[in-house]
């Protein structure tokens, strides 16, 4: 049975974030990188356990995906077949922030 995604509010105005950047230069690369973001999330339905677990937490169901230089870092939630996608971190800042 495929798992539902969410996309938590901070990884939406991630999203957004970095497509206004791109978009500053390059208005149809922002698009096309913004998707390419959204279809790499279509995997984790069928794969939620795609992603290698984040390297700085010892936490099994905290996995991310790479789309260089992003990472789509994301907490697999079996028992309610949910992926929660926290963040759009670029690779450059280092460890994600993610609250709670």
């Amino acid at each position: 049975m495929a798992f539902k995604v969410l996309v938590t509010e901070a990884a939406n105005e991630d999203l957004a974030a970095l497509v206004r950047f791109i978009a500053n230069d390059n208005p149809q690369a922002a698009g096309r990188f913004g998707l390419a973001l959204i279809e790499k999330l279509k995997l984790l339905c069928e794969h939620p356990n795609l992603g290698r677990m984040v390297p700085e937490r010892a936490d099994p169901h905290l996995r991310e995906i790479m789309h260089p230089p992003y990472r789509i870092v994301y907490r697999v939630r079996e028992r309610e077949q949910l992926v929660e996608v926290l963040r759009f971190w670029h690779g450059a800042r280092g460890e994600p922030e993610l609250g709670k």
